[in-house]
C-alpha cells in the first residue's frame, strides 16, 4: 500500500541521505520525494511517496524517529492531500512535427519551456499524472 509521509526534519548536510538509506535498507522503493524548506529557516518538509506492501507505517516511523534530524512525522491521508505530478519531456522538434508537438501540449494543458537551436522542444505538463502518462505514447516517434 502506498503512503505518503511528511517529514520535518533539520536543514543540515546529511539528513536526505540519512532519511532514503533508512527506506532503502530495509528493502522499500520510494516512489516520490520532494525537498523544501519551511517558514522557519533551520527546518526543511521531506515528503515521501513509498510502497510498504508487509509492514505496518508505524513500523518505518518508529525507526525514522530514532534519527536524530526528525523533528515530526505525519502520514497523510488521501482525503486531506493534494496529490500532483510534474513531467519534462524532451522531444526533438523539425518543422513539420513542431505544430503536432505544440498541439499534444495544448491537449494535456502543457506548455513549451524550452526550444533550443538544435529542433528540441521540452514540454512541461502537470496535473493528476494521466497526461504524463500519456504525452509521451502520443509523441512517441518524436
Amino acid at each position: 500500500m502506498k503512503h505518503t509521509v511528511s517529514i520535518l526534519v533539520e536543514n543540515k548536510p546529511g539528513v536526505l541521505m540519512r532519511v532514503s538509506s533508512l527506506f532503502s535498507r530495509r528493502g522499500y522503493n520510494i516512489h516520490s520525494l520532494a525537498v523544501g524548506t519551511t517558514e522557519v529557516p533551520d527546518v526543511s518538509r521531506m515528503t515521501v511517496v513509498v510502497d510498504l506492501p508487509d509492514k505496518p507505517l508505524e513500523h518505518v516511523t518508529k525507526q525514522l524517529h530514532k534519527l536524530i534530524n526528525v523533528l515530526k512525522i505525519r502520514d497523510l491521508e488521501p482525503e486531506e492531500m493534494v496529490a500532483r505530478e510534474l513531467a519534462l519531456f524532451k522531444l526533438s522538434a523539425d518543422s513539420e512535427t513542431r505544430a503536432q508537438i505544440l498541439h499534444y501540449a495544448e491537449i494535456f494543458r502543457g506548455k513549451v519551456v524550452d526550444v533550443t537551436k538544435r529542433a528540441v522542444m521540452t514540454c512541461c505538463v502537470n496535473g493528476d499524472g494521466a497526461g504524463s502518462d500519456e504525452l509521451p505514447e502520443l509523441s512517441g516517434k518524436h
